[in-house]
């Protein structure tokens, strides 16, 4: 059994102390392959110095909304010579948040239609982070969307409608992660109505731990218990859930095993 985290941070400071612990904490939990995406010029480096550590690990590059400001197209400059060195398995971490600061709106939208057009050049997917921006993210990808584009979106929250209409987009998955645990998180009511052929499973460790770890530090040894949660909600064996997600994320990401 094999079960991919497709959305961790473990090159962060938070894991200095005991990232190899928690690599094997992840492997003893059968997650044996953990995807990488950036967040800004500053992470570039602890990103690749994890990829030359463990192989498991594999890469994405891109900028986050959340450090898209006034120097975004410098930043956006070395993110693409990064990008194009071909070590990269998707366009990301990028997308739209507006949930602590509006000011950078337009700045948000030009990185994601400059990250997009990246992505469909290279043929690859791209990872969208969406915060309190799901109309804004559906008019960008209304414009942009065709047969090239495929991807994400990660930390799922949306409902039923959003869910309908990211379907609509036809190349889109579902990141599912530790929100699907919380009594109150809504996506037991989403999951079902969703094609399990694009779900896949992340912690976007070290936030948003699952219950019964919630308000701690995450960690990829958690998607087991995300895992056994989809099961649950789908009512299906945990196996058929660490099988169906893992050919999904293969699929999306283009992986070897």
């Amino acid at each position: 059994m094999m079960l991919i985290d497709t959305h961790t941070h473990l090159y962060l400071d938070q894991f200095d102390e005991d990232r190899t612990e928690v690599v094997d904490r992840a492997k003893a939990r059968d997650v044996n392959m953990l995807l990488l995406p950036n967040i800004d010029v500053s992470s570039i480096g602890p990103l690749k110095e994890m990829l030359s550590r463990h192989p498991e690990a594999r890469g994405m590059m891109g900028l986050h909304p959340c450090s898209v400001g006034q120097d975004y197209k410098e930043q956006l400059r070395i993110i693409e010579t990064e990008l194009r060195s071909g070590e990269y398995i998707a366009v990301g971490e990028m997308g739209m948040d507006l949930f602590w600061d509006k000011t950078f709106f337009s700045e948000q939208q030009d990185a994601f239609r400059i990250q997009v057009a990246w992505a469909k050049e290279l043929n690859l997917p791209v990872v969208i982070h969406v915060r309190d921006a799901f109309p804004e993210i559906f008019e960008l990808l209304d414009e942009l969307n065709d047969d090239r584009l495929q991807g994400v979106f990660h930390c799922f929250t949306g409902g039923r409608e959003e869910a309908k209409k990211i379907a609509s987009y036809g190349g889109f998955y579902y990141g599912i992660g530790g929100v699907a645990t919380f009594k109150n998180g809504g996506l037991d009511k989403v999951i079902p109505h969703i094609d399990p052929e694009k779900i896949i499973l992340e912690t976007d460790s070290p936030y948003l731990a699952p219950k019964p770890h919630r308000g701690k530090r995450n960690e990829s040894a958690y998607t087991a218990i995300i895992a056994q949660r989809v099961a649950d909600i789908l009512e299906c064996p945990f196996g058929e859930i660490a099988a169906m997600t893992t050919a999904n994320a293969m699929r999306l990401f283009s992986l070897e095993r």
